[in-house]
C-alpha cells in the first residue's frame, strides 16, 4: 500500500505519497489539495486508492505514449535545466499531443509511420477524428511538437528502456510549399510581416484614451521600444532611466496554467538587456508616474500594492504574484514589487488583460483586423531598420539570439528600406563616374 502525508504551504494543504513507476522504483507525487486538513486528508485516502487499483497501468506493456509523456515531464522535464517558461510551453505541448488519437496508442506499438502521419496531420491539416478542422501549425510551434517529442522518445530509451529504440529518428518534418503566381502583377502577394502605420497607432490610442483603458502604457512602451507583453508588463520603476532615456529588460510576467498562478520569471533568452528609447516615451513614462503618484493620493488605503514570492517545488524556483490593498496583513514572506504597468488602484496591468484589450479593439478600429499585441513589436523593427539602423543594433535591442532571426523576419516587412538600400548604387556608379 502507498504510504502518503499532508503538509500546509501558505494558506493551502498538499497530499503526497510515494508510488512505483514502471521500473519498481519509488518516487514521491504531490498535488495541491484545499484549505482545509481534513479534506486533504480524504483526498489523500482517495488517491491512495485509485492508485492502488489502477497500479496495473504502470507495466511497460500498458503504457501509452500520454502515460509516457507524464513521465518525462514529472522525471525530467520540471527537475531539469530548462527555464519555468520554456517548460510551461513544454507542459502545453503535452496536453495539446495527448488530446489527439496517438496520445492514446500504446507505447510500445508506436511507429514512425504513426508519428510521421501524426506530424504531418499537424504540418498540413485536415479533419480530426471528432470531425473538427485541423489548420496547418507554423513552424515555429512545430518546433515545440518536435523537442517534445524527441526528448521524451529519447526518455523512454534511456533511463527508462520502455523501449528500444527511438522512432522520432526516422520522421521527416514537411511543411506546404508557398504557392507563388508567377503571372500576378499584385505587389501584395509578396510575404510580409504585418506591421502598424504610425496613423493606424494614433487611431487606437485614440479610442483607448476615450475609454481611459490602463493598457495605453503597456502598448505605448511596446510602440517605442518592442518588448513582448511579458517583458512591458514586468518593468519595474528601477528598471528605467528617465535622465540617461534608457530601461532594463530583467524579467518577464506570464500566467502559468499548471500551477494557475501569475509568476514573475525570466525573458525569452534568460538575458539582461539595456533598451534606449526615445523623448516621446520619456514624457509617457514621466506624466504615467506622476499620475501614479495621484492615485496613491486618491485611493489612499484601498490603494493597491504588488508583491511577489518566493516558492521552491520539484527542484524549481517560483515567483508568484500578489496583489493586496493597505487594509490587507501582508505575509512575511511576501516582498513588494513596484511595476510600471499599472491599474488606477495600483494594481498590476497583467499581460491577459492587455492581450484582451488588443482582442477587443482590432474589432473596433477599421484597419486592425490583424492586430495583436506582437504586432508592435514587429513595428518597432521595421520602424528602426526603415529609419537606418544597423541590424545588429536592432537584434541586441530585440534580445533575439542571433541577426539572422532579426533579418528572416523582420526585413522584408519595410519597402522603403530595401528602396534606399537599391539607390546606395546611384552612389557608387556616380562615384565611378
Amino acid at each position: 500500500m502507498a504510504k502518503g502525508s499532508v503538509r500546509k504551504k501558505g494558506k493551502k494543504w498538499y497530499y503526497r505519497f510515494y508510488v512505483e513507476n514502471e521500473s519498481g522504483k519509488r518516487m514521491q507525487r504531490e498535488f495541491v489539495g484545499t484549505e482545509s486538513k481534513a479534506e486533504t486528508e480524504a483526498m489523500l485516502r482517495k488517491a491512495m486508492e485509485d492508485y492502488e487499483a489502477q497500479k496495473f497501468v504502470a507495466k511497460p506493456e500498458n503504457l501509452t505514449l500520454g502515460d509516457m509523456l507524464d513521465l518525462w515531464v514529472e522525471e525530467e522535464l520540471k527537475p531539469g535545466n530548462l527555464s519555468n517558461g520554456t517548460v510551461m510551453a513544454y507542459q502545453g505541448t503535452v496536453r495539446r499531443i495527448k488530446a489527439y488519437p496517438i496520445g492514446e496508442r500504446k507505447l510500445k506499438s508506436i511507429k514512425p509511420e504513426h508519428l510521421q502521419q501524426f506530424f504531418d496531420h499537424l504540418s498540413f491539416g485536415g479533419k480530426n477524428p471528432d470531425g473538427s478542422a485541423q489548420q496547418p501549425i507554423s513552424r515555429g510551434y512545430m518546433r515545440l511538437f518536435t523537442a517534445v517529442m524527441q526528448n521524451a522518445f529519447r526518455f523512454a530509451v534511456f533511463p527508462k528502456r520502455l523501449i528500444g529504440f527511438n522512432p522520432m529518428q526516422y520522421v521527416l518534418l514537411r511543411g506546404q510549399k508557398d504557392e507563388v503566381d508567377l503571372f500576378s502583377g499584385n505587389e501584395e502577394d509578396a510575404i510580409t510581416v504585418p506591421t502598424l502605420s504610425h496613423e493606424t497607432y494614433k487611431e487606437l490610442m485614440s479610442y483607448l484614451q476615450k475609454k481611459k483603458n490602463p493598457a495605453i502604457l503597456p502598448i505605448q512602451i511596446a510602440y517605442y521600444t518592442g518588448l513582448r507583453i511579458g517583458e512591458v508588463c514586468g518593468l519595474t520603476w528601477q528598471d528605467i532611466d528617465l535622465e540617461d532615456q534608457y530601461l532594463t529588460v530583467r524579467r518577464s510576467v506570464r500566467y502559468n496554467y499548471e500551477r494557475k498562478k501569475h509568476e514573475v520569471g525570466t525573458t525569452k533568452r534568460k538575458k539582461v538587456r539595456t533598451v534606449d528609447f526615445c523623448d516621446t516615451l520619456t514624457a509617457i513614462l514621466k506624466e504615467a508616474k506622476m499620475e501614479q503618484m495621484k492615485n496613491r493620493m486618491k485611493y489612499g488605503v484601498l490603494y493597491r500594492r504588488n508583491y511577489y514570492r518566493e516558492v521552491s517545488e520539484k527542484d524549481r524556483i517560483y515567483y508568484e504574484l500578489y496583489t493586496l490593498s493597505g487594509e490587507d496583513v501582508i505575509p512575511d514572506d511576501y516582498k513588494e514589487i513596484d511595476f510600471v504597468c499599472l491599474r488606477d488602484d495600483g494594481a498590476i496591468e497583467l499581460p491577459n488583460t492587455v492581450a484582451l484589450v488588443c482582442r477587443t479593439a482590432k474589432k473596433k478600429i477599421p484597419g486592425l483586423e490583424d492586430f495583436h499585441f506582437h504586432m508592435l513589436r514587429h513595428t518597432y523593427t521595421s520602424n528602426m531598420l526603415s529609419g537606418g539602423a544597423a541590424p545588429k543594433d536592432v537584434q541586441e535591442l530585440l534580445g533575439h539570439s542571433d541577426v539572422s532571426t532579426t533579418m528572416n523576419i523582420y526585413a522584408h516587412s519595410s519597402r522603403e528600406a530595401k528602396r534606399n538600400s537599391a539607390k546606395l548604387l546611384d552612389k557608387a556608379v556616380g562615384a565611378d563616374a
